[in-house]
């Protein structure tokens, strides 16, 4: 392995379908997409999974955010169970965001292992899901698995080689070389591929929308360290790419959840201000941003 990786890191991994589904051994696999209005892709992505259903995997979910599209019918047509944000866990009203349909989909599925993936993904790939199993089925004490992946950036109707995951290069990785430098070595720390064991997902909190990925992350160092952690390399992945103006939301979002991790108050209020330029002026807009985190679901299953 070279230095700076984590350990359990697999630039080409080669398992197949049939040595993991003899590793399995008794234990049940859950796919989860959170969704809102990706009514474009959400059936394609489900459609890439469904050859393993039976196989490696047991049930395929849909966590639906609040569509006002054709995402619950597009889903539910590829063969996915859709469950709606608002029927999980019905007694608390719903926070906006990824995590909180994230986390609502651990009371929902019953897998020992959860694999996420992304519902905007373009092209997915079948393989997503064999190669993020494989070291929470062969490694002992692996507890969370990432994928990392070439990203193209997708401008207009062209598409550069590289340079998607702006809000990665540019914040995620160096705030962990600087605060959590043990984490230096992941490739993707905010990539929305990623399988975890039941046992961790339910033992830690989820943060409220983008923070949700790193959170994670985060808490699975702290808890195991990085010899809990793997990373396989799931080769390109496509996606929706978001303006600049969103992605200073989801940045200043998921910096709260990092400072918050590791032991920083990071609120800051309720609003953040960036600057568009108008009929020549530069005006300022405030974006209402929730950091926050919801509870282990262990904890909040026990005060039901």
């Amino acid at each position: 392995m070279r230095p700076g990786y984590l350990a359990h890191t697999y630039q080409d991994p080669r398992w197949t379908v049939d040595e993991l589904r003899r590793s399995k051994a008794g234990r049940t696999v859950s796919v989860v997409l959170p969704a809102l209005n990706e009514e474009e892709t959400v059936g394609a992505v489900v459609e890439s999974v469904r050859p393993h259903l039976g196989s490696i995997v047991d049930e395929i979910v849909v966590a639906d955010s609040g569509s006002t599209d054709e995402t619950v019918a597009r889903a539910t047509a590829a063969g996915a169970k859709v469950v709606h944000r608002n029927e999980v866990l019905p007694e608390l009203a719903p926070w906006p965001g990824k995590g909180e349909v994230l986390w609502r989909s651990l009371a929902a599925t019953t897998g020992d292992i959860v694999v996420f993936l992304d519902s905007d993904l373009i092209d997915p790939d079948p393989s997503f899901v064999p190669g993020l199993l494989g070291p929470l089925l062969f490694d002992d004490g692996v507890h969370l698995v990432k994928g990392f992946y070439r990203r193209p950036l997708r401008l207009e109707s062209a598409e550069a080689n590289t340079g998607g995951g702006r809000v990665t290069e540019l914040l995620a990785r160096p705030a962990l070389a600087a605060l959590r430098p043990a984490l230096a070595g992941v490739v993707q720390p905010l990539g929305g591929e990623y399988a975890g064991t039941r046992e961790f997902l339910e033992s830690v909190p989820f943060a409220a929308g983008y923070g949700v990925d790193i959170g994670l992350l985060l808490d699975a160092e702290q808890r195991y360290g990085c010899d809990g952690l793997a990373q396989v390399n799931l080769g390109v992945r496509k996606h929706r790419n978001r303006s600049l103006l969103q992605l200073g939301v989801m940045a200043r979002q998921l910096l709260g959840t990092v400072l918050d991790r590791c032991g920083v108050d990071a609120a800051g209020g309720a609003g953040f201000t960036q600057f568009v330029q108008t009929s020549g002026e530069w005006l300022p807009e405030t974006t209402e941003v929730l950091i926050a985190d919801r509870p282990p679901m262990r904890e909040a299953r026990s005060t039901r």
